[in-house]
């Protein structure tokens, strides 16, 4: 029998009712069905609310019931511990999500039988002033705060000083999240499955304002200069960044352990999210 954790979108009525739907039709085959407290409450499964680090440490399986930000927060609580992520679209876009819901009990039903393959994505590690690590499977971004303003931060790549940038902010991104925030800044397309860091800077006040496709083993440093930025992490808040402080980017030690059933294409979802003709 199987642990079983599900994660819901907490404004879309629809995936949770698609939880409670789960939920009993799991209990009722014997396995164990856990939800964080909030997501319990929300999908008013409350006697199967458990603990966040419970869950991290007990679940076979996390299944998303959302967006690509409700798989985000999946991907956050559960990959540390090599935790693999379903992700069922309730959302709009769906890059990171495998499923429509009509298929969402047929998609745990593979996974319960062995049916399925693993989707390893790298992510990326960031250790801010205060010491403290945090990962991200689409980004780190280290912008400014204050309004009309750019930020001056000094960037070394493995300890050798680059560039300095006026500018916006800095994006660190993985080959998934080329496709977000950086995209949005004219980075580079990556297959998410491929191995890198994808260094984009917003709105520089310099000539030199390209992307840059680095080796994933590459150290990122980055240096505020003037004005006080902020650290974001797959767009959370991470904290201030005081001028004369730095935060490091890696590759994070653990990827992200995506189920896929092998039929879903990266050409395919980039012709269709962006609606791409064939001539």
């Amino acid at each position: 029998m199987a642990c079983i954790a599900l994660l819901i979108h907490h404004t879309r009525g629809e995936a949770a009712a698609e939880a409670r739907n789960l939920a009993s039709w799991l209990v009722s085959e014997g396995h164990t069905v856990l939800l964080p407290a909030v997501d319990a409450a929300v999908a008013g499964l409350d006697t199967l609310a458990a603990d966040e680090q419970v869950i991290a440490g007990t679940a076979d399986l996390a299944v998303s019931l959302g967006g690509d930000g409700s798989m985000l927060r999946a991907v956050t609580m559960v990959a540390d511990g090599g935790i693999p992520v379903l992700g069922i679209n309730f959302g709009q876009l769906g890059y990171l999500t495998q499923v429509d819901p009509v298929g969402c009990r047929n998609a745990v039903g593979r996974w319960l039988s062995g049916d399925f393959i693993i989707e390893e994505r790298m992510r990326v590690s960031v250790v801010g002033p205060d010491g403290v690590a945090h990962c991200a499977l689409n980004e780190i971004v280290c912008e400014k705060i204050e309004a009309g303003h750019t930020v001056r931060i000094a960037v070394q790549f493995d300890g050798e000083a680059f560039h300095t940038y006026e500018t916006d902010g800095l994006i660190v991104a993985t080959p998934t999240g080329s496709t977000a925030y950086s995209l949005s800044a004219r980075g580079p397309i990556v297959d998410p499955t491929h191995r890198a860091l994808v260094f984009t800077p917003v709105a520089p006040h310099t000539l030199f304002d390209r992307s840059l496709v680095l080796a994933p083993g590459t150290r990122v440093q980055m240096m505020i200069e003037d004005r006080p930025a902020a650290l974001s992490v797959d767009g959370q808040f991470g904290g201030r960044i005081e001028p004369g402080q730095a935060i490091e980017c890696r590759a994070a030690d653990e990827p992200a352990r995506l189920v896929s059933f092998g039929d879903r294409n990266f050409h395919r979802v980039i012709k269709s999210k962006f609606d791409l003709s064939e001539r």
